[in-house]
């Protein structure tokens, strides 16, 4: 099973105004546009949000958040299905709680190496039906790793819901790695907000949104 369903924003999408939409004045003039507006996010989550529901049915998920710029989609992923889990009559999904932190960035570039913080309770996954909820998969090489992490603790089955998928330069313009559940192929531009971060700043901005040089070299470390 793969994201065939994702929406794909082209390399020459849309790039909205950011004098269109709220943005805060401290960001003002470290972004170059917006990507994807916070509602059609939220409309995104709320179709993947469905088709977990009916996947996995009546039977107990996990769902695995991973910290910190999965945070708000975790959030709102599961507020979704909880909303489901109440208003769609006898079916429902038993779901439960954990978080998992990962680290692969140095500034705006993957560090090729990867820290897997936390997890000292992951043998409760064992039997269980496990669902990884990540903000945006770039290389794919922290989301591989962590499968095979997972495995040592054998659930019963792992599905990874991502945001954002990102098109790869150096892999022929196509993702690195497809998840069964993505929100939104993207292009290869280093995007922040809606939890998404540049050394942990623009997590507090709505918007997913493009940063722009003046950005980058403002809050470089």
């Amino acid at each position: 099973m793969t994201a065939t369903n994702a929406i794909e924003i082209g390399e020459d999408g849309q790039a909205f105004d950011l004098n269109c939409f709220c943005v805060p004045k401290h960001y003002e003039t470290d972004l170059e546009y917006v990507l994807i507006p916070y509602g059609v996010i939220q409309d995104r989550i709320e179709r993947l949000a469905r088709d977990i529901f009916q996947e996995f049915g009546q039977e107990p998920l996990t769902a695995l958040c991973v910290l910190k710029g999965g945070y708000k989609f975790f959030s709102d992923l599961m507020d979704k299905i909880n909303q489901l889990n109440c208003n769609q009559g006898q079916k429902s999904i038993p779901v439960s709680l954990d978080f998992i932190r990962l680290k692969s960035y140095e500034n705006d570039q993957s560090s090729g190496q990867i820290q897997i913080l936390g997890g000292d309770n992951l043998s409760t996954l064992k039997g269980r039906n496990v669902l990884i909820v990540e903000d945006i998969i770039d290389t794919g090489r922290t989301m591989v790793k962590l499968l095979s992490t997972l495995e040592r603790y054998e659930p019963k089955s792992v599905r990874v819901a991502s945001l954002l998928v990102k098109r790869r330069e150096d892999n022929d313009r196509k993702p690195g790695f497809l998840p069964e559940y993505a929100g939104f192929i993207v292009p290869d531009k280093f995007v922040v907000g809606y939890a998404l971060d540049y050394n942990e700043y623009f997590r507090d901005l709505n918007h997913i949104c493009v940063i722009s040089e003046e950005g980058i070299k403002k809050y470089s470390q």
